[in-house]
């Protein structure tokens, strides 16, 4: 069974239909129980990062995420929730993330020429730059959908893959059996559900 985790932020739905048409079975919840017992926890997240942590935190399914990956259970965040998975993160102040990966996650504007614009939303192909399970079943090149304004940084020995917006942006990452995909593999089309599947079954 695959664990969706439910803290109030994230696009859980269609996620959890991603996982149905893949043919695996999928909970969403909020259960550090189900959690727990899952086989992989796939943690999602839209919005701000200092609001996400906090709800992660209240419901202590910060411990448990930690916890579960210590044992070397498969994770991925996605989008937002990839972003948690770094030490801190600097939008709209200083936050600190789940620490499961080094790095922090910074502005967009940074990096990107001042003419384009913010939030970076739309299909964008990954330059896969690290061999990895995640990516087994796709190839270089292959597009998917990017919706963030921020992205990570400092984070060299653990990037997968990157996409080119006026800046090479983190687009994924991994260290251990924890994982990353800034982009959304559920709005990815078939590319996305090879990547899901890919996580699933061979990570």
């Amino acid at each position: 069974m695959i664990a969706i985790v439910d803290y109030g932020v994230g696009n859980l739905f269609s996620l959890k239909s991603s996982l149905d048409a893949i043919g695996k079975k999928a909970v969403v919840t909020s259960d550090k129980r189900e959690l727990a017992a899952a086989e992989r926890i796939l943690l999602p997240g839209v919005g701000a990062f200092g609001d996400a942590a906090a709800k992660l935190c209240a419901a202590g399914l910060d411990t448990v995420i930690k916890e579960q990956a210590a044992k070397g259970k498969p994770i991925l965040g996605i989008c937002l929730g990839m972003q948690l998975l770094f030490e801190k993160s600097y939008e709209y102040g200083e936050y600190d993330g789940l620490s499961l990966i080094p790095g922090a996650v910074r502005p967009i504007a940074d990096v990107i020429p001042s003419g384009l614009k913010i939030p970076h939303i739309g299909w964008n192909p990954l330059h896969i730059v690290k061999d990895s399970p995640l990516f087994g079943n796709i190839r270089e090149g292959d597009c998917v959908y990017f919706v963030h304004s921020y992205y990570a940084a400092d984070c060299d020995e653990s990037v997968l893959a990157t996409a080119d917006y006026g800046a090479p942006l983190t687009a994924a990452v991994s260290r251990g059996s924890v994982y990353g995909c800034q982009f959304h593999p559920e709005k990815s089309g078939g590319v996305g559900l090879k990547i899901l599947k890919a996580f699933c079954e061979d990570c």
